[in-house]
């Protein structure tokens, strides 16, 4: 068996070099490069094809055949595209995303990248992809997903609060709450079934609840609540309705736990899963006045020593998404330290003032601060 040499990624066949010579006599550069390019490609070492591609470009355009800093021009940089392309895609048909993925970040490819990812089903081994699809954002839900799936929800949650999600961040969030939520449900389902013979014919959270109200006994609860906790206050940033009910729900379900899992928050969300559904409820539409009025009160009400401008920001965060700029600018103005470096991101109160169609404010409160462009924006505008 002929010697093994360990060259880049591939694997060598130290008979391979007396064909080269061969080759490279009695044909030319260009046979010589063309079957390693053949041998590259049948032999699966799409690292050395890279490189090989390359090198035959360079030969092609007269340029040094070892890659230095000086090659360059648009030709060539149009074939180390294409050559990254082409081992990319190569490695991907052989099941290699991580080696597949250097070279499609390289040309800022990353679609077929998180399209293989989106294919993977939970096994051993997945870790690399998981780093690619959560930690480099290629597809952080399908990460997040196989995340939960083999390591469990406590490093799910722990790796989304870790990790700064833009990318499909509402999906996550709603991943986190669905799967918490059938994680509560199948358990308290089965308690049922233990108790009372059968197995309940619902799984939602209300039905199972209702009338069951042993369920929830001094140490009685059904998930880690440090879980239900940590995924409830990402409620706010939600907006469709169908994970607003979920969230709704879970937030009953901690209602009913014992005062001794009833974890306290910090102003306006002192009592959490009160006031978090009293968030949600006021997305939802369902008497949506009356749940902005108990932020109102938390205002009114929180110690503002301690709890600082934060309830001024929840309110003024609230009312703009429900569409209500106006009140929105009348909170900001009055319970919100609009410059301060710190708490919940808020809208400014000029922008606010054109949210609201308020030129007239909008002039009025950049004459005030000395804002000469502002000041000619809402003059225009209000003319």
């Amino acid at each position: 068996m002929p010697r093994r040499l360990v060259y880049d990624s591939g694997v060598v066949s130290a008979d391979l070099f007396p064909e080269l010579d061969e080759l490279l006599a009695s044909q030319g550069a260009e046979a010589c490069l063309n079957f390693l390019i053949d041998r590259f490609t049948s032999g699966g070492e799409y690292g050395l094809l890279f490189e090989a591609r390359l090198m035959k470009k360079r030969h092609e355009l007269g340029l040094p055949l070892i890659q230095t800093e000086s090659v360059g021009g648009d030709e060539y940089q149009a074939a180390v595209v294409e050559a990254a392309r082409e081992a990319g895609t190569l490695f991907l048909a052989a099941g290699n995303i991580e080696r597949a993925w250097p070279y499609f970040r390289a040309i800022s490819e990353t679609q077929p990248v998180a399209d293989a990812i989106g294919r993977l089903e939970p096994r051993e081994g997945l870790d690399g992809a998981i780093g690619i699809a959560f930690q480099e954002g290629v597809h952080p839900l399908k990460g997040l997903e196989l995340i939960a799936a083999q390591h469990g929800m406590c490093r799910a949650i722990t790796a989304f609060g870790m990790q700064a999600v833009t990318k499909d961040r509402d999906k996550c969030i709603a991943l986190l709450a669905t799967n918490l939520y059938r994680e509560i449900t199948e358990r308290m389902a089965r308690a049922i079934e233990a108790r009372e013979g059968t197995a309940p014919l619902s799984h939602r959270l209300p039905e199972l609840m209702e009338g069951r109200e042993w369920l929830f006994g001094d140490w009685d609860y059904y998930v880690d609540t440090s879980h239900l906790i940590s995924i409830v206050p990402y409620c706010v940033e939600v907006t469709e309705p169908g994970v607003l009910e979920t969230f709704h729900e879970l937030c009953d379900y901690g209602k009913r736990l014992s005062p001794r899992f009833q974890t306290k928050g910090n102003p306006p969300f002192e009592n959490q899963y009160e006031a978090y559904d009293h968030y949600i409820q006021a997305l939802l539409g369902n008497d949506a006045e009356e749940h902005v009025e108990y932020f109102r009160r938390q205002i009114a009400e929180s110690d503002a020593e301690a709890a600082g401008d934060a309830p001024g920001r929840t309110l003024v965060r609230l009312l703009v998404s429900l569409n209500r700029p106006a009140d929105a600018l009348d909170v900001l103005l009055r319970d919100v330290f609009e410059d301060a470096p710190y708490g919940v991101p808020v809208p400014s109160a000029l922008h606010l003032c054109y949210q609201s169609k308020d030129f007239a404010r909008m002039t009025a409160l950049a004459r005030e601060r000395g804002d000469p462009l502002s000041y000619a924006a809402g003059s225009i505008m209000h003319s």
